[in-house]
């Protein structure tokens, strides 16, 4: 059984729906998220924040105004959740720094 308290493990997909997630976890959720699937090899990923009064949307957009990888992050078109998510495209990860040399 799961404690409320211990990390859940998500698999890495391009769209990630915070609905699933306490109110106070959705910035260290998206943070992390963005980071795996950025390792992951993704360049764009859609997060789906809801419409509501906006709370959670701020939450995301200050998340990823502090992350110097996101190249540009722009409300979802209509038929990709409109202005309930926001879509992040992130640069490459340059995966030569990360290789040790033999």
């Amino acid at each position: 059984m799961e404690r409320p308290d211990e990390p859940t493990e998500l698999s890495i997909e391009d769209s990630l729906d915070l609905h699933t997630f306490a109110p106070h976890d959705v910035a260290d959720v998206v943070d992390e998220y963005l980071r795996a699937a950025r390792a992951a090899g993704f360049r764009e990923i859609r997060l789906i924040h809801g419409r509501g009064r906006g709370v959670q949307r701020a939450a995301v957009h200050n998340v990823i105004a502090r992350l110097p990888w996101v190249v540009r992050a722009y409300e979802a078109p209509a038929d990709r959740g409109g202005w309930g998510a926001t879509v992040v495209i992130l640069d490459a990860l340059d995966r030569k720094s990360t290789l040790k040399p033999d």
